[in-house]
């Protein structure tokens, strides 16, 4: 029995019970783990269902997602489903014909060994009394001719050129011996071959090279023969990851293997003696799982894709699962595993497991939802037990899971935070006082790994028509996202935009604006530097645009929070839609306020500071009519509408949208 697990504070039991989906265990060890490794997975209850089927049935899978979903798991987990029985033996011979031919023997499994271990035994036999003549007949001549011919000298010669004679006999017979190219002899479970990765000659088999050839000292081509993994893998599952590197070579004799159920061996390289090999037929009757992300789909050769996607079927890998009590008691049960499978990791309390739970859903980036990235979310898991043992520690608890998140960070969120203390000694990042023309916008690197950017805009005289340039390491996605501000910029400033260029800068920017996150920021900076209204440094803007200036939501707002935290910024604007999507630390939340947004009005509202400018009554001005937008959300405006909502560290709210409690 487990010991059980001492108090481990941070989290109310209230709060603890409710992460583990009211699962009542004190540590891992008293987590039930499945046998079957299918019923391991952590969701994808739409792609265990098809593995279930597919091995039932023998039909080909192709899997596609994201890193770290479980795609090789579910292969190996089908090798489990697919029935032990029928399993086949395959044994290559001398062909005394064609040396470069060897003839395939296929056998049950288990027969093969014997097969070879009878000729080996009469082959021994044959040796041993070989053996006993030609000593014999050495002797018989030696006497000869030292004591009948009294010729010592030719005696010794004679016993040479014999013992050469006899050792190429002895080849020859060697070659007799059959060589066990599969051994399926004791197997329990359909085998299975993991080919990622591999060369064509792993992939499909090859035939050694031989350095002799000749005079008696080759090796006979058959014991030269190696079977690939798609001869191992014959009645169980082959499976193939980032299937789309295999090069064209190899994916179509990979088809023809999938199409003929057989495939012969021969040699790979052609500068090899092994590329005048040809075997008979090699059975290859196995179930293949490829798998890769999206490019995967893009990159397979056109016939492999058809034949999986005609005899099998494709799935897409969820990235995320729902956050209900049954599936935060899966991901417990994915630590025990984890803590089981590591063999050397403590076990974990509750309250490291609700942090582990807790994570989960901070990593999903939307409220409601767990991530599905479980390699990820494992390396977390064995860093914590690496801290604890460090400690010699007899549990996980929640303080070293915690410890865990800051030791376990990304090379990204390292390369960030060296280049954030380089900006710092450079003052680069503004969190206090009003600037003309300059915003801070909120944007990633990497996935996972937040940073605030500033965002710098100015106006220069132009010739012909007005247009806004952008530089600073624009992405495609991100060049879009300026073809938008340009559209709500043009729309607001008409005629009046003639003449004058609008240039934006993207200052110090780590890896390239990819996204199209940065618009809000973007069109606050430059409203600012057309109107010369000074934007608000301890903002921060976070937001994708339409052509009409509806704010869009953008992906991982969790981690932009967190940056603009770290940063010193007191309030961040967002996108409404994702009001419910930041799962920040606590930390974090208490040190800014959040204000979700819908249109770049209120945006507008919150970043620029001091009274608009006089327009003269000229409506097609640039801010005569984004500032008109504005007025609709701020009190220090002339207008009528209240403020927007905003929402603080602790949940409280006010302003016009229902928003639910963190």
């Amino acid at each position: 029995m487990a010991p059980v697990s001492p108090v481990d504070g941070g989290l109310d039991p209230e709060t603890v019970s409710d992460l583990l989906g009211g699962l009542d265990v004190e540590t891992t060890a008293s987590v039930e783990v499945p046998e079957r490794l299918v019923d391991r997975v952590v969701g994808q209850a739409r792609a265990r269902e098809v593995v279930e089927k597919a091995a039932l049935q023998r039909r080909h899978v192709l899997l596609i997602g994201l890193p770290g979903t479980g795609k090789s798991m579910l292969a190996h987990a089908m090798s489990e489903l697919l029935p032990g029985e029928g399993l086949e033996d395959v044994v290559v011979y001398h062909n005394p014909d064609d040396g470069n031919r060897p003839r395939v023997r296929v056998l049950p499994a288990g027969q093969g060994a014997e097969v070879v271990g009878r000729y080996r035994d009469t082959l021994r036999n044959q040796a041993a009394m070989g053996s006993a003549f030609r000593t014999l007949l050495l002797v018989l001549v030696l006497v000869y001719t030292v004591f009948v011919m009294a010729e010592p000298l030719v005696g010794v010669i004679a016993v040479g050129l014999l013992s050469i004679l006899f050792r190429t006999g002895r080849s020859r017979r060697t070659a007799r011996l059959p060589k066990l190219l599969v051994d399926n002899g004791g197997r329990e479970t359909a085998p299975f071959e993991d080919a990622t990765g591999t060369h064509a000659g792993a992939l499909l088999g090859d035939v050694r090279h031989d350095p002799f050839q000749s005079g008696g000292l080759e090796t006979p081509s058959h014991d030269r023969v190696e079977p690939g993994a798609i001869h191992r893998a014959n009645g169980g599952v082959l499976f193939i990851d980032e299937v789309n590197t295999l090069d064209v070579r190899s994916q179509q004799h990979l088809l023809t293997a999938v199409q003929e159920r057989e495939f012969a061996v021969t040699g790979q390289s052609e500068r090899s003696s092994g590329a005048m090999v040809r075997t008979d037929p090699v059975p290859t009757d196995f179930v293949m799982v490829a798998a890769g992300n999206l490019d995967a789909v893009a990159n397979m050769h056109p016939a492999l894709r058809s034949r999986l996607k005609g005899y099998g079927y494709e799935v897409y890998m969820d990235d995320s699962l729902e956050d209900t009590p049954e599936n935060r008691r899966a991901l417990v049960r994915f630590v025990a595993q984890e803590v089981g499978k590591d063999g050397r990791l403590p076990h974990f309390t509750r309250e490291a497991l609700a942090e582990v739970v807790l994570e989960a859903r901070r990593r999903a980036g939307r409220r409601g939802r767990l991530t599905l990235e479980l390699r990820d979310l494992g390396g977390l898991v064995r860093v914590a037990g690496d801290v604890a043992r460090s400690e010699d520690a007899p549990f996980v608890r929640r303080e070293h899971v915690l410890r865990a998140k800051r030791r376990s960070r990304s090379v990204e969120r390292q390369l960030t935070d060296h280049y954030l203390d380089r900006r710092r000694d450079y003052d680069l990042t503004l969190v206090e006082g009003a600037v003309v023309g300059r915003a801070n916008g909120l944007t990633l690197v990497g996935d996972d790994v937040g940073v605030v950017l500033p965002v710098v805009a100015d106006v220069t005289p132009a010739q012909g028509e007005g247009r806004v340039v952008a530089t600073g390491g624009l992405r495609d996605a991100g060049a879009e996202s300026m073809a938008h501000v340009a559209a709500v910029v043009k729309k607001a400033a008409g005629r009046r935009l003639a003449g004058r260029d609008i240039h934006v800068q993207f200052v110090g920017n780590v890896g390239g604006v990819r996204g199209d996150a940065s618009a809000l920021a973007v069109v606050t900076a430059v409203v600012s530097a057309l109107s010369g209204v000074p934007v608000d440094q301890s903002v921060a803007v976070a937001g994708a645009l339409s052509v009409r200036g509806d704010v869009l939501p953008v992906p991982n707002v969790t981690a932009r929070v967190e940056a603009a935290a770290a940063a010193g910024v007191e309030r961040v604007v967002l996108p409404a839609a994702n009001r419910d999507d930041v799962l920040a630390e606590a930390e974090a939340l208490a040190r800014v306020e959040i204000v979700p947004v819908s249109h770049v009005g209120e945006a507008l509202a919150v970043a620029l500071v001091g009274d608009a400018p006089d327009f003269g009554g000229e409506r097609d001005s640039a801010v005569g009519r984004l500032v008109d937008a504005a007025r609709a959300f701020r009190p220090d405006l002339p207008g009528t509408d209240p403020t927007p909502e905003r929402v603080s560290a602790d949940g409280r709210r006010d302003g016009r949208h229902e928003v639910a409690d963190d």
